[in-house]
């Protein structure tokens, strides 16, 4: 299997850096966004509707994910390499699964062997799912068509 690599001339210029960078600031601002609605979900599910932290977690999640998305397509991004705004959600999902995958498993670790309370476990994980969670879209779905 061939190491993961951004697209030629994704990353080839100095603006392109730019680009990069400012793109990586907004979607700090846009993960805060769904950062809060995800933590605000989990917190009303676990104490207000006696949810199982990990349950609540990945419903959470997902909540954040729609908001992710519809912020991300509109606020960050400057190109797209899909048409098709159904597959590139789909993407954007599957990628997300995985934040999902990142996001229990650091919440599981942090709850069962460092004994952190869930909120504080859900801050860290929420660290590790941003990075993956942009390294990804960034590499897969935002970036330059390719010409065909």
């Amino acid at each position: 299997m061939e190491p993961l690599r951004l697209p030629e001339g994704s990353i080839g210029a100095v603006g392109d850096m730019r680009v990069v960078i400012q793109e990586a600031l907004r979607y700090g601002v846009v993960s805060a966004c769904a950062f809060f609605v995800d933590i605000t979900i989990l917190f009303i599910l676990v104490h207000y509707f006696s949810w199982w932290y990990l349950g609540a977690a990945t419903a959470s999640f997902v909540a954040g994910l729609l908001v992710g998305y519809a912020l991300s397509v509109t606020l960050v991004f400057k190109y797209r390499r899909l048409k098709d705004w159904r597959l590139e959600f789909a993407g954007f999902a599957v990628i997300g699964a995985g934040g999902v995958a990142v996001n229990a498993a650091a919440i599981f670790f942090a709850v069962k062997y460092l004994g952190l309370h869930y909120l504080i476990a859900k801050c860290g994980a929420a660290g590790l799912t941003f990075v993956w969670n942009f390294v990804a879209r960034r590499q897969f779905l935002f970036v330059r068509r390719s010409p065909v």
